[in-house]
């Protein structure tokens, strides 16, 4: 198993794509410790599935647009693990709409929420990597964050500032072995996209050159290639798992 014995956090991790990430890893031996905001329920169905599987898992529930929530997670984390191998930052929310009906205030939720979120856990936790002389830290982009979207531009700037943190904090911490790197899935099918109309959803698997959407699975490897030794000469990068959208 590719994370026999190492741990992994991963930030709003109780249903999507965090939940098929910590699957994967579980399923590759890693200890889990991941967060969730509201969920109560499926983060600790999560938490007693994966702990099947005979891996150390905990959920927290922590709010990651907070500096102090995670600096108070760091603690708690480190206290319960005792060291961390692998950060992953996948919380993140939509309050998608046309510039021009866009509000301040889901403006600023969206960049404080997926945004400043990364500079709080990246600060909170880069003290343990300093320590190891070790670490990868995965941030979950998107490839609006690289292409833009009509009708998203908060979340657009949100995920394109990630790539560009990504980019600055593995220059910065590279010559301690200390990794970044970022994600930027396409269209992922979740709970969330099964609400769209069947039309609509089609429509999209039409445009991508496999003619499917991907799966959190798709992501979550990925993730574990970033957080692997297999991965340990690669910082600075950005992985679009996109099925070809943007070839």
């Amino acid at each position: 198993m590719l994370l026999n014995g190492k741990t992994v956090l991963i930030t709003g991790a109780s249903r999507g794509i965090g939940s098929g990430i910590a699957r994967v890893f579980a399923q590759n031996g890693a200890n889990v410790a991941f967060t969730y905001s509201s969920s109560e329920a499926p983060a600790s169905a999560l938490q007693e599935e994966l702990s099947k599987l005979g891996v150390k898992v905990k959920a927290y529930k922590s709010d990651a647009s907070s500096f102090e929530a995670c600096e108070k997670l760091a603690s708690e984390v480190m206290s319960d693990f005792d060291s961390l191998d692998a950060l992953i930052n996948n919380a993140g929310i939509t309050k998608d709409n046309l510039l021009m009906r866009m509000s301040e205030e889901d403006f600023d939720k969206v960049i404080e929420v997926n945004l400043k979120s990364i500079f709080n856990m990246t600060k909170a936790f880069q003290r343990v990597f300093l320590k190891q002389r070790n670490g990868s830290i995965i941030n979950i982009s998107s490839i609006v964050g690289v292409k833009g979207n009509a009708g998203q531009a908060n979340y657009a700037a949100s995920k394109a500032g990630m790539i560009g943190f990504t980019k600055s904090i593995a220059l910065e911490l590279g010559s301690r072995n200390i990794r970044a790197n970022a994600i930027a899935p396409g269209f992922i099918e979740t709970e969330m996209t099964d609400k769209l109309d069947d039309a609509v959803v089609e429509q999209w698997r039409a445009g991508i050159p496999l003619k499917r959407g991907g799966t959190p699975e798709d992501v979550a490897n990925a993730c574990l290639f970033f957080a692997s030794d297999l991965s340990s000469y690669i910082t600075g990068q950005v992985l679009l798992v996109d099925g070809g959208m943007l070839t």
